[in-house]
């Protein structure tokens, strides 16, 4: 068998992981190719040399004027182009719904989702999930305090209470999710004591509930993952390409 092509894994800080997402494709036989344009690394011409890109999140904000967010917004469009699999995580499903048109915005009285928090399909998201062999969860992880609307031509696939907009699809391997599938309880640690300030704003969980709740809601998460990423990662010919 040939050997599988990497993944692009499109980080922001100078210590992130991509953590379970990272190892789950891993174990499927995919290497990582680990950029961080925000350090200056480049992002490439075209996708055919992956088998998909992952964008994940960080404490900055697709609205931010840095050079480095611009180029990874621009870049999106290579992916939409190509129909390559696509996932945006939080910073990058608010970059790609920005690339999209849609508008990206805080939310008016200063509320934040930080811990776990109801997560609810829309009949587009039952339908999907149906066809491609996996089950959303109920309560996912979250660490955010921006929100973005449902670009046009694309599907709301799931919704949340503060923040309407939870997980998009626009293309047949392109979405957005505004959770956190990726986190282990190493990052979820580091991520609750580095930001304690973001588990005190309005609509936050204070810490330790974020890890009672992993006890309680990660399995259903991992079980999601799993099977989102064996779709995510089917080649085009096995794929259903629509968007029904």
């Amino acid at each position: 068998m040939p050997a599988l092509k990497p993944v692009l894994i499109v980080l922001h800080q100078e210590h992130s992981t991509p953590g379970r997402v990272g190892r789950l494709l891993q174990a499927r036989g995919h290497a990582l190719d680990i950029r961080k344009p925000r350090y200056g690394d480049p992002l490439p011409q075209t996708m055919r040399g992956h088998a998909g890109a992952v964008i994940f999140g960080g404490p900055m904000g697709a609205n931010d004027t840095d050079d480095f967010i611009k180029t990874e917004i621009d870049w999106i469009g290579t992916c939409l182009k190509e129909d390559a699999p696509f996932l945006g995580i939080c910073l990058g499903a608010q970059m790609m719904a920005k690339h999209l048109g849609a508008r990206v915005y805080t939310h008016g009285e200063g509320r934040a989702e930080v811990g776990y928090y109801r997560l609810d399909q829309t009949p587009a998201g039952r339908c999907h999930a149906d066809e491609a062999g996996f089950t959303w969860p109920e309560t996912v992880y979250q660490w955010h305090r921006d929100g973005f609307d449902c670009p046009s031509g694309a599907q709301c696939l799931a919704t949340g209470g503060d923040f309407p907009v939870q997980a998009i699809r626009a293309g047949s391997k392109v979405y957005g999710i505004q959770f956190h599938p990726e986190v282990t309880p190493a990052m979820m640690c580091r991520w609750s004591i580095r930001g304690h300030e973001r588990t005190l704003m309005p609509g936050a969980q204070l810490r330790h509930l974020h890890l009672e709740g992993w006890y309680q809601y990660d399995p259903a998460i991992r079980a999601w993952l799993d099977g989102f990423l064996d779709h995510w990662l089917k080649q085009p010919a096995e794929a259903d390409l629509s968007l029904s």
